[in-house]
């Protein structure tokens, strides 16, 4: 059975750091990929960052040189966000999928068969 488990949300003044761990278990086979997305009140579920078990990665324009995805061991990753602002107030979600080893990172929804359950991430002004 595939679990994947968020944890680290929190709450944080502006400009502050919060790192959000995420832990997949479950997958055996195929090489895995693994992101987050976020979502805040009223809007959509958007990614925000994407890595494959290769190493590639991707992330969003409001992400990029803030946030940073990386592998801790084997069945952990870790988020970690930097120079946080209110406009990063969302739910968290941790997402994965396995697939073969050439798979990009992508920040679809539709991308990914497994989901946490989220944690909450609130940024104060």
């Amino acid at each position: 059975e595939v679990q994947v488990v968020e944890s680290g949300g929190g709450s944080v003044q502006t400009g502050g750091s919060l790192r959000l761990s995420c832990a997949v278990t479950g997958y055996i086979w195929m090489s895995r990929r693994v992101a987050w997305f976020r979502q805040a009140p009223g809007k959509e579920r958007e990614g925000v960052a994407s890595l494959t078990d290769t190493g590639s990665s991707l992330y969003s324009a409001s992400a990029k040189g803030r946030f940073t995805l990386s592998r801790g061991d084997k069945f952990t990753w870790y988020l970690q966000m930097n120079d946080l602002t209110p406009e990063d107030t969302a739910e968290y979600f941790c997402a994965a999928n396995q697939g073969p080893s050439y798979q990009p990172p992508k920040l679809g929804v539709d991308d990914y068969d497994d989901w946490g359950k989220g944690t909450h991430v609130t940024v104060s002004s």
